[in-house]
């Protein structure tokens, strides 16, 4: 008998230790070898992505058991074509090529905002540009073709009555890389540029050319709008939800330090770009940057569907119209709203 009871004993401490022990309270952590790979790009407006990596908030909310590896990208239609065909797991991105290759695609979702806001239009010093409509007959540039600032600059030339063309009549874009655009706008062959932070405050720092259009006069919403997302395959989900639980919680962890700790961000969001990119940035054009733009895990779908319409009219959709676009499979938020909740 005494046997028996020592045996139940033991059985009901080993199953309470069970029902206490593996993942803590609020941990997002695994106790599986796994390899998440992580697509982020080399500009200062995915910081929220760079503190969740320099500080190990990642690292801490996914578990020691998890080997990250960081994927590094110039563009989202690249970052977009890599998550949809699996070569990413989830990452940092721009609304406009990512809800392109969503529409095509439907295997990834966006489960947090990163970035609200964050570009600017620029003018070149020689250009004779002062104002949005001045850009009749002029090319303005932008970082690539489809992108979130492309759309930004269709919406903001068509508040202003400014049509896009091939020619004179109106105003041409072309895609530059923000490195070049800064050669071409001191040779004038390009006359504005929409860039995301800090291009434009370099631009205009360097004597190259002027703000024209601030931060939060672009489109649309006055600059609330989602720059910077945080998406993840629909796979990665489903077999890890514990996971891209732990990603949301260290994107929010990421942009409350970065509000509570900006001189510390500074260093290791440059710490980070360098890494990336090979060269680092004056903090003080990260501060400034940061100051033109809202970190927030809020996600607005109705900019997100204003912007696809945009992509809709400029051809980068196919075979969907504005009529029958629906983004509402697009966004699953529903981490983001049990990590707030505390779940």
């Amino acid at each position: 008998m005494k046997k028996y009871v020592g045996l139940m004993l033991t059985l009901v401490f080993v199953l309470l230790l069970t029902a206490c022990g593996g993942n803590n309270a609020g941990s997002s952590s695994t106790k599986e070898n796994v390899t998440v790979k992580l697509g982020i790009f080399k500009n200062v407006t995915h910081a929220a992505g760079y503190i969740a990596l320099e500080k190990e908030f990642l690292q801490k909310q996914l578990g020691e058991n998890v080997k990250i590896e960081v994927q590094a990208f110039d563009n989202g239609s690249d970052f977009s074509t890599a998550i949809a065909t699996g070569q990413i797991d989830l990452g940092y991105v721009g609304p406009g090529p990512s809800t392109n290759q969503y529409l095509k695609s439907s295997n990834f979702r966006v489960i947090s905002g990163a970035d609200n806001g964050g570009a600017v239009l620029v003018a070149g010093k020689d250009s004779g540009v002062a104002t949005v409509k001045d850009l009749v007959g002029k090319t303005i540039a932008i970082p690539t073709k489809g992108s979130t600032n492309e759309i930004s600059l269709r919406l903001l030339l068509e508040q202003e009555g400014v049509k896009v063309t091939t020619d004179n009549t109106g105003a041409q874009i072309v895609a530059r890389a923000p490195s070049d655009t800064l050669v071409a706008l001191r040779q004038n062959e390009v006359h504005a540029t929409l860039i995301p932070e800090p291009w434009g405050t370099q631009i205009e720092q360097e004597g190259i050319g002027k703000v024209i259009v601030p931060w939060d006069q672009i489109p649309p919403n006055n600059g609330d709008y989602p720059l910077v997302i945080l998406v993840a395959s629909d796979k990665f989900i489903k077999e890890h939800r514990d996971l891209a639980k732990g990603a949301v919680k260290a994107n929010l962890e990421a942009i409350e330090f970065i509000g509570a700790n900006p001189d510390e961000a500074y260093e290791l969001i440059n710490k980070r770009l360098s890494e990336l990119s090979g060269k680092g940035l004056d903090i003080a054009l990260i501060k400034a940057a940061l100051s033109h733009m809202r970190l927030t895990s809020d996600v607005n779908q109705g900019a997100l569907e204003e912007m696809a319409k945009v992509s809709i009219a400029a051809g980068y959709i196919k075979d969907v119209t504005e009529e029958s676009l629906d983004l509402s499979k697009f966004l699953d938020l529903s981490l983001l709203e049990e990590v707030k909740s505390g779940k």
